[in-house]
């Protein structure tokens, strides 16, 4: 199951109406294949839409400006997404995961031409998307029905120079996308050069974070990942961004990025993540575990 809700605890609790030019506009609901779906009003912005699966924040899409990353892990992929090559310069991007097609809109309206697939299972929640939060005729997105890893395995050999994984089972990143072998098939995806960055949750001794890097790092020589402090130090539950390379990531760049965001957020890298690792173990599809559910407090207002 590759369904998609994210742990986005800073994300501002949503309207129940939003009132634009005078008149209310109501949030749609509808029953999709695995959950309920809410698209709710930007109450600030005339255009900006929150997608929610059962009651949990899940994507932020701003119909009028693509280039703005409202939740904190989109902003931290999309700056991933900036370095993936030179500014403007069009990418082949493989997205597992859909939801709102947040990151896929950002990539095309900041590398025009850009070359997207993106996976995800729930084909009602996309169609529900398709249809009220309309994509660009001129974006090159496709969007495949099926399972995140099955997509994956179905990638041609090298095609992608990014590969941006925001997988969601209910609340926990699904077992069979967080293996080695999930990681050897990005591999495979991956050109030449190419990076993968992947959206976790995680909390408490971040148990599943730990192995989720000593699973990287036995595929990938390059692996950093990005979080907030209080995160990292086990104090609220919340996600990490991992990333990982064959060639040496611009982990400078990126810091330099992110210094002005509204959130801090911590590279940890080199000896400090392997410190961070703890002597945990890679996850094999023979013996893996999903992410742990997140505390219900995470969702409420």
């Amino acid at each position: 199951m590759a369904r998609k809700r994210k742990d986005q605890v800073s994300a501002a609790p949503a309207e129940a109406a939003s009132r634009r030019g005078g008149a209310v506009v109501a949030p749609i609901t509808e029953q999709v294949a695995f959950g309920t779906a809410e698209l709710v009003p930007d109450r600030d912005r005339p255009q900006a839409w929150t997608v929610l699966l059962d009651g949990a924040p899940q994507s932020h899409v701003d119909l009028a400006d693509p280039h703005r990353l409202t939740f904190e892990y989109q902003r931290r992929l999309g700056r991933v997404a900036d370095l993936a090559a030179a500014p403007g310069r069009p990418v082949s991007a493989l997205h597992l995961g859909g939801g709102g097609l947040t990151l896929p809109r950002y990539i095309a309206a900041t590398r025009p031409r850009s070359r997207q697939q993106v996976a995800e299972i729930d084909t009602a929640l996309t169609e529900l998307v398709r249809r009220e939060l309309p994509l660009d005729r001129a974006w090159q997105i496709r969007v495949r029905g099926g399972d995140a890893r099955e997509v994956l395995t179905r990638t041609p050999e090298g095609w992608a120079d990014l590969v941006i994984a925001d997988v969601f089972s209910g609340a926990r990143v699904p077992a069979h996308c967080a293996t080695v072998e999930f990681a050897q098939a990005v591999v495979r995806a991956l050109a030449p050069g190419g990076r993968y960055a992947a959206n976790i949750a995680d909390g408490g001794r971040l148990a599943f974070a730990r192995r989720q890097v000593a699973t990287l790092r036995v595929v990938f020589p390059e692996v950093a990942m990005v979080a907030d402090p209080a995160v990292l130090r086990g104090k609220r539950f919340g996600n990490l961004i991992l990333l990982a390379a064959a060639s040496p990531l611009p982990l400078p760049e990126l810091g330099r990025a992110m210094a002005g965001d509204p959130v801090l957020g911590r590279i940890v890298q080199g000896a400090d993540l392997e410190d961070f690792q703890a002597g945990a173990l890679p996850a094999h599809d023979v013996e893996a575990e999903a992410s742990p559910e997140p505390p219900s407090a995470v969702f409420r207002s």
